[in-house]
């Protein structure tokens, strides 16, 4: 029962029993991960700056339509205003908070938002109210002009709230700077 093995076989079989990888090939292995992980930090960025854009937009759109409404609301004769007044509100708070209906008798208010959202570019404190991270500009008031030499261009409360831009100094993937979205 004994086997006879030919030379060249041994020589495969010690030769099976010494595989591994090379130094050489343990270093082109991890360059390789190396530049795949290059290109894709950038991509990753690039996702997470598109994802936050889609958020500034979106509340944007949200506020935007707030303001509108609230507007509305107050041409039509829903809300009391004084004949001086622009019809917008006087704080995106007011938004949330609700202003009474003149129209009904019981008092309801009419709400406008659930809630402000936050502006996702803003970089300011975390316990920042939402409200106080946007930029408002207010009914006639010329819109700042704003561009990357000029920080200090923002725009301030003034008696009512007729619109809303970003507080970020970035610019979009557009090429276009978040405040003037």
């Amino acid at each position: 029962m004994f086997r006879v093995t030919r030379p060249g076989h041994v020589r495969r079989a010690r030769r099976a029993a010494q595989c591994g990888f090379t130094l050489i090939e343990l270093v082109v292995t991890l360059a390789l991960v190396g530049v795949l992980a290059l290109a894709i930090v950038p991509f990753s960025q690039l996702i997470v700056q598109r994802e936050k854009e889609q958020q500034l937009s979106a509340a944007l759109r949200e506020i935007r339509t707030a303001l509108d409404a609230y507007k509305e609301a107050s041409d039509t004769g829903l809300i009391e205003r004084e004949a001086d007044a622009s019809g917008y509100p006087p704080s995106l708070i007011v938004l949330v908070d609700g202003v009474k209906n003149v129209k009904d008798p019981k008092g309801g208010l009419l709400m406008f938002l659930r809630r402000v959202p936050r502006d996702p570019f803003f970089t300011g404190e975390p316990d920042t109210p939402p409200q106080d991270t946007w930029n408002v500009r207010a009914f006639g008031e010329a819109p700042a002009h704003t561009d990357d030499t000029d920080p200090s261009a923002t725009s301030t409360a003034g008696k009512d709230v007729f619109d809303v831009t970003s507080k970020s100094d970035r610019v979009g993937i557009n090429g276009i700077p978040y405040r003037q979205w």
